[in-house]
């Protein structure tokens, strides 16, 4: 019994690290290229008035963050109903 509870705590430890993990990689990737790399690109291309380089790295990169918040929360909720271990 001691072993299926180790093994459930370890998948359930490395879902939860996985989610983590790929929200990092898109929280960092996305102002990243679309503030840093693409910028000149972008910035041929207005939104609000503004540039979309610079809109991306200053005011995308706050509502991709705020959208990321929600995503954790809805996934993490999953996760947590398949290893039997949310709150009813």
């Amino acid at each position: 019994m001691a072993e299926r509870n180790d093994s459930q705590a370890s998948e359930y430890w490395s879902a939860t690290l996985r989610l983590l993990i790929g929200i990092l990689v898109i929280w960092f990737v996305v102002p990243f290229l679309g503030g840093i790399v693409f910028a000149d690109l972008l910035n041929n291309i207005k939104l609000g008035g503004y540039p979309l380089g610079f809109w991306i790295a200053h005011q995308g990169a706050i509502y991709l963050f705020i959208v990321l918040i929600f995503f954790y929360i809805w996934k993490m909720g999953e996760i947590d109903r398949r290893f039997n271990v949310d709150e009813k």
